[in-house]
Parts: structure tokens; sequence; C-alpha cells
């Protein structure tokens, strides 16, 4: 048995989690969610991009076949599932079985930001979409998407889809400055955007204001926040060649757990807090069980 973290942050790995039907295999595992009864959403790159399984592992259901062109990110509040389609455009709510919802975005049809490599650093930055990477509601229902591969912006929209406000330009060292904001998360009248490439987690208000940032740490992936209010990160492979980790991060950003990991795309932490990561190169999830 494998035993990671420190204190009250400590967890046992269950490697490879999950089980599916005779003949399947996972694809690219971008991005893990969980609903009100900690049943647990995979978002895969191939078809059918939704699997659905039960906390212990079984396998309950799929959907979204020919849905969904390009898998990114997952988010699920109040049973609402919120996805991005990376390459297509937009950003897709539904319900807990597939429906579709609201869209928010045109099919096929990117802004102008100059940027042709997704990942670069972009010219400019536009409106939405080019490459959105994740959506997430704020309890107030408006709805808020990092932009993404091919931009360098957050976007605020109403709850009926409507464009109030964007925020964000290229650049690597200043406040508000992004390069790929690949993931978000709305949280206590705060938004934390995951500024991937330079290496940090950047804090706004609602609409838009900065406050401040959290720079310990390597191009963070996915960001997560329990029950309690503490904030989970998983990081990609630093700059100095420091491999993949897990960060349990208080409020002010203050590391209270660490340990390193197989490369994860997304992680989730559900209602009991175990830990759920998405691992794209592995083609599995991993899940980290809470052991205190």
């Amino acid at each position: 048995m494998t035993t990671v973290g420190a204190g009250k942050y400590t967890y046992r790995l269950v490697r490879d989690w999950g089980t599916l039907p005779r003949g399947q295999a996972l694809g690219m595992v971008s991005a893990v969610a969980t609903d009100s009864q900690d049943r647990v959403y995979v978002f895969q790159r191939k078809d059918p991009p939704v699997l659905v399984f039960d906390r212990d592992g079984s396998y309950l259901d799929s959907w979204g076949t020919r849905a969904i062109a390009d898998p990114h990110g997952i988010y699920i509040a109040d049973d609402v599932v919120y996805i991005t389609d990376r390459e297509d455009q937009v950003a897709v709510a539904f319900t807990l079985d597939g429906k579709p919802l609201q869209v928010l975005g045109q099919r096929g049809v990117h802004s102008d930001t100059g940027c042709e490599e997704p990942g670069d650093l972009v010219p400019r930055a536009a409106g939405p979409f080019n490459y959105p990477t994740e959506m997430v509601p704020s309890p107030s229902g408006d709805l808020y998407v990092s932009d993404g591969y091919r931009n360098s912006r957050v976007h605020r929209f109403s709850g009926d889809g409507r464009l109030t406000a964007s925020w964000g330009e290229p650049g690597k060292t200043e406040p508000n400055q992004f390069h790929l904001p690949h993931s978000i998360l709305v949280h206590d009248s705060r938004v934390y955007v995951c500024d991937r490439e330079n290496s940090r987690v950047q804090i706004f208000s609602l609409d838009g204001r900065f406050i401040g940032m959290w720079t310990d740490m390597n191009r963070p992936q996915d960001i997560c926040v329990d029950k309690e209010g503490v904030f989970y990160t998983c990081e990609r492979v630093g700059e100095d060649g420091s491999s993949p980790q897990v960060s349990v991060l208080d409020r002010d950003g203050n590391v209270l757990a660490r340990w390193q990991c197989r490369g994860a795309h997304g992680l989730w932490v559900d209602s009991r807090g175990d830990i759920y990561l998405g691992l794209r190169v592995d083609q599995s999830v991993d899940k980290y069980v809470r052991q205190t």
C-alpha cells in the first residue's frame, strides 16, 4: 500500500481506479468530477466521452457520443455538468444523464488572437472563445470560462448566457497576464485561475479585480476546493524537470501537504475528501483515499 501526504492530509493511493466492461479501456482522461451522490464522471478523449462510476469504481453509465469533439474541462455543481469542448470552441451545460441544457459560443468559430499553435503565448487577447479550458458557475448563477490554449482571458457570462465581462492579457509576469489559463474555480466570492505556463494561480474578485497570486507551484493544471475550504492543485513537470505533484493549500496559498504523482491533467475532491486524478498520458484514473 502506498501512502502519501502528511497529518490530516494523508491518503492511500489506488492506482488505475475504476472497472470498465469487458473489452473496453480508457482513453486520454482529461478531467474528473463527482455529483451530489459522489458518483464519478470521467471525461475522456474518445467516444463515449463521459463515463460514470460509483465511488467504489464500478461502471454505471456513459454518454456524449458524437456530441463532444475535444473534451477538456468538466465541473459539476448542483448536479449540472459543465464541460468545455476545446476544439469546437464551446462550453456546454448538461444534465447528469447527458441532456444539453445550455451552449456558450458558436461551434467551430474561434476568436482572433493571432495564435496558431495551442499553448503558445498569444499575440493578443480576444473575446470568447479560442480553445476554452473550463467553465464553472458562481452562486449567483453567473458562468465563468477560462480561455485558454489560444487565448489569454477569463470571460464572465450571465446565467442566460450573455457575456458581461472579460479580463486578461498575454504576458508572463504581471498581474492579469496569462500564459494558458488552464482551469478556473469560483469560491467564496473569489475567482481562482490556474495560469499554467506562468506556474501560478491568480486570484480575482467576481468582477475581475486582481487580488493576489500563489506562486509556490509548478505549472498548475487544475484546482479544486473541498467543503472545508481547503484547495487542491495538480501540477505538471516543472521547468526545472521536477516531478508532477499534488499540492494541498490553505486559503492563503500555504502548503499543507504535497507529494509526487503521475502526471495528471485533471483533479477533483469528493464530499468525503477523496481525491481523483485524471491521467491524460497514462489513460487512467488514480484515486487517493483520505485516511484521517
